[in-house]
């Protein structure tokens, strides 16, 4: 076995096939296919069940995917760290994010990285759930995870680190009744058309709340996108309930914000492996450190 065999598997894997993985790998399909038949002997199992002219993978497969992960990031991180003698110059870094989290604090957090060290990329993945953050820093798929839900995380097998709690507020177009910066109670939504996310959020679940008032605020559409979010607010379709990630964006934009009174709050929070991490995430994770003990300092804005 070599990490050839095992950069090759997981192309397999992420590109769903070897045809494709062939073509980004820039390698002869007939190659990657010798290479796969090797390291299956090698290991006595099969990793993958042919199905016609795809390939699905088998328990064996499954059970590899994070150690593969792990062998080929710590050998990532023995160049890394030779290269860090003289300072942290390369790298990757690698962060899934939840939405809200990643606008801020993700944006800050890359933003101070990037100046401390501009030769290292920062790559994000998209999750939508706690439990999907952190199931891929489990799998080995990202290093670090970062994630916002209605109550502190407590995760077995991971490292979680707070970092900050964003208040709910609300987000309108200007010149309506709602003021920039003046708090209001969910009551004074009475008859507004409310901008919501899918069922299962806490900001759905906010929202549900403020509609089963009976006050007459209903909601007007549904996005998957929460980047529709703010542009649907601004051409006047309705007003939104989010979390304090988005005053200042909102602000920029030409959007009010008010604070919510009794806001309910987003916790948000760092997730990583006790081990397994390159020089660059590990910094990642220093800075990050530092960034949530000046925000127990520091008021939410």
């Amino acid at each position: 076995m070599d990490a050839r065999q095992l950069e090759y598997f997981l192309a397999i894997v992420e590109h769903g096939g070897f045809s494709k993985a062939a073509a980004a790998l820039h390698v002869a399909q007939p190659s990657l296919s010798q290479a796969m038949a090797n390291l299956e002997a090698d290991l006595g199992v099969a990793l993958f069940h042919r199905v016609g002219r795809g390939v699905v993978l088998s328990e064996a497969g499954t059970e590899l995917l994070g150690p593969s992960r792990r062998v080929l990031r710590d050998m990532a991180a023995v160049r890394d760290t030779a290269a860090s003698l003289s300072g942290l110059r390369r790298g990757t870094v690698e962060v899934a994010s939840m939405p809200s989290p990643g606008i801020e604090p993700l944006s800050t957090l890359i933003h101070r990285f990037s100046e401390l060290h501009p030769g290292v990329t920062v790559s994000t993945q998209a999750a939508f759930t706690p439990e999907e953050v952190i199931s891929l820093v489990r799998g080995g798929a990202c290093e670090l995870g970062l994630l916002g839900s209605a109550e502190p995380v407590t995760a077995p097998g991971v490292d979680v680190l707070p970092v900050e709690e964003q208040p709910f507020v609300v987000v309108a177009a200007p010149g309506g009744t709602i003021r920039d910066d003046v708090a209001i109670r969910s009551g004074d939504l009475a008859g507004h058309k409310l901008i919501a996310s899918r069922p299962g959020s806490l900001m759905r679940d906010i929202v549900d709340d403020i509609t089963a008032g009976g006050t007459g605020t209903e909601i007007v559409t549904v996005v998957d996108h929460r980047t529709s979010i703010l542009p649907l607010v601004l051409t006047g379709v309705g007003v939104a309930v989010l979390p304090s990630s988005c005053p200042r964006l909102a602000r920029r934009c030409g959007a009010v914000v008010a604070p919510m009174e009794n806001a309910a709050y987003l916790h948000v929070a760092m997730v990583s492996l006790p081990a397994h991490l390159t020089p660059a995430a590990r910094s990642f994770l220093q800075l990050t450190h530092s960034f949530a003990r000046r925000r127990t300092q520091t008021p939410t804005p």
